[in-house]
């Protein structure tokens, strides 16, 4: 079983922001594969069925984006899933709107949602779909920045990672990380598609 997590923030209010690309990678996959997310916790909402083959369970936390790791170990140790079969996908300020990476491992890299799933499992041992909503112009503040709408000239970008980032979780579940890696970290963008 692997454990598909999407970070954003709950709420009508933040639904098109650019903090919340996970949620709309999880809500590709679940139209896609048909998987309700039906399940809720005070902590998170998901639904479980099969992708590519593997059982899954599509999970948004509840959370705000700060706390997202309470839900992230609640549904692990509720499934007894151990971390390399954790998928969490993520916005990424240093990538620009378009573009995905995938890595198996390491740090927060500044960024909460994260930091605070790092923090609690106490390792940084899963697996990442990064998804690139570029840097603030100007003065604009980071914080300000993510928790805001996609410009309409980004919108193209961005739709095409989304669909991007949901083919690499299932890549990633078919063939593995590494090979998922050399497929979808090269330099393209949606003009090369």
């Amino acid at each position: 079983m692997y454990i598909i997590v999407g970070l954003g923030n709950p709420g009508t209010e933040y639904e098109a922001t650019r903090h919340n690309v996970g949620f709309m990678v999880i809500d590709r996959l679940s139209r896609e594969y048909g998987i309700r997310l039906d399940k809720k916790s005070r902590l998170a909402r998901w639904g479980e069925g099969a992708l590519a083959g593997e059982n899954v369970v599509l999970l948004k936390p509840l959370t705000f984006m700060n706390n997202s790791g309470l839900a992230v170990r609640e549904i692990l140790k509720g499934k007894g899933v151990e971390l390399d079969r954790l998928i969490v996908i993520y916005d990424d300020l240093d990538l620009e709107p378009g573009r995905i990476r995938i890595r198996p491992d390491g740090g927060s890299g500044g960024h909460k949602g994260i930091q605070s799933i790092v923090g609690q499992l106490g390792s940084g041992d899963f697996l990442r779909v990064r998804i690139g909503i570029g840097r603030p112009s100007g003065r604009q503040d980071a914080r300000d920045y993510v928790l805001h709408p996609f410009a309409k000239r980004e919108r193209e970008d961005v739709d095409f990672a989304i669909i991007k980032a949901a083919d690499a979780v299932t890549f990633i579940i078919e063939h593995g990380v590494e090979r998922a890696m050399n497929e979808f970290n090269r330099k393209e963008d949606a003009s090369e598609a």
